[in-house]
């Protein structure tokens, strides 16, 4: 058996460490989306309580049943424009006059060009609809306005696992090239690359499940939008990189030799 080059045994050395390394990151991916996964369902359970939510009884108000819709009128202390967010968007915030009851102890944004932005002025009485911790709404007379941070979170959540689970099958695919080609250096033999993987296809990994993540929040509630988050990324994502890797395999094969 012949010695094989330093060159040679130090990129198998480093393709070793690359695979390493690789199956270390599939690991900690696999984990992070187990954990998005298990906090799926408690997600949509929590997003069809709020779906299923009625306007409270009077007995159930008394009690303080957080289950319902509570409606909650309170004096405005103040309401003035102002600046909300990473990005400073302009919001119409109002504050109410204690005693309040949480959650609407809680300051709120009205979006500054809405109908109740013109209306809400300090002194003047209003309806804050709460449900659990969450403020549902606002209305004053014949206006009304939904808050936002409604619980409509759960196909985001699967988007997310999507998004890891991908990146997942992803390193470990990384890990057994790196493996394959350590044991062919290690062996003296060429490399010939199987597949490339460009920032297109990385982009795409995440780029299309969050996606449709948001075009089923928009469509379905609950267990459908998360059932169709899955179903539409199946059918746009097993076809694109069926096509991405016989495409990357054509390319490769290069011309057929001369006769």
């Amino acid at each position: 058996m012949t010695e094989q080059p330093a060159g040679a045994r130090d990129r198998a050395r480093h393709e070793r460490l690359y695979a390493l390394g690789w199956a270390l990151l599939g690991l900690v991916l696999l984990g992070l989306s187990t954990v998005a996964g298990i906090l799926i369902p408690r997600q949509i359970a929590y997003e069809e309580a709020f779906l299923g939510a009625r306007p409270c009884a009077d007995t159930q108000t008394a009690r303080g049943t957080e289950d319902c819709l509570r409606t909650i009128r309170a004096t405005v202390l103040s309401a003035q424009e102002a600046k909300a967010g990473p990005k400073g968007a302009d919001v119409f915030r109002v504050r109410l006059q204690a005693p309040v009851p949480a959650p609407a102890d809680r300051p709120f944004d009205l979006r500054s060009n809405g109908d109740l932005a013109h209306l809400v002025k300090p002194g003047e009485e209003v309806e804050v609809t709460t449900w659990r911790d969450v403020q549902v709404s606002v209305r004053q007379g014949g206006a009304g306005e939904t808050l936002p941070g409604l619980p409509d979170e759960a196909t985001m959540y699967v988007g997310l696992t999507l998004v890891l689970v991908w990146a997942t099958a992803v390193a470990f695919i990384a890990a057994f090239g790196s493996a394959r080609r350590a044991r062919c250096h290690a062996a003296g033999r060429p490399v010939t690359p199987r597949v490339g993987f460009g920032w297109a296809k990385a982009l795409s990994m995440l780029v299309v499940p969050m996606a449709v993540s948001f075009l089923s929040l928009s469509m379905w509630d609950a267990w459908t939008a998360a059932g169709m988050t899955v179903a539409v990324w199946a059918l746009i994502a097993f076809p694109a990189t069926f096509a991405a890797l016989r495409w990357d395999r054509d390319g490769e094969a290069g011309p057929a030799p001369a006769r």
